[in-house]
């Protein structure tokens, strides 16, 4: 089973693009070496400010673009992780040893869907 794990934080030093301190870096190294040892972990970044992003949407088929930052959001999503374990209890496993690294906030676990979700190929 694969789980997308998305990070969401409040902390102002997040958009602010404040850099981790050297002791969170280890500590989240080891974390992910851990994770990698386990054979869980597939992919796992960071992600800048909104300030650098971009959100594109579609309404009533017209496209609008709007540049960060994104001020009118209460929690931003600071990263993702995309995990895979035999079961959600092991991905929230994972999320809390991730949380008590990152720091306060919340991950949204999310499972991704598979072929056989679909039921047999016709």
């Amino acid at each position: 089973m694969k789980f997308l794990l998305l990070y969401q934080t409040n902390d102002k030093n997040v958009e602010a693009g404040v850099p981790p301190t050297s002791q969170m870096i280890a500590d989240m190294g080891k974390l992910m070496e851990e994770m990698g040892k386990a054979g869980v972990l597939l992919s796992t970044e960071g992600l800048k400010p909104s300030s650098k992003g971009t959100r594109v949407r579609l309404t009533r088929g017209k496209f609008t673009v709007s540049d960060g930052p994104f001020i009118n959001v209460k929690e931003i999503i600071a990263g993702y992780a995309l995990i895979q374990v035999r079961s959600k209890n092991d991905a929230i496993d994972w999320t809390k040893k991730f949380l008590a690294v990152a720091g306060d906030g919340e991950s949204e676990v999310r499972e991704l869907f598979e072929e056989s979700d679909f039921g047999p190929k016709a």
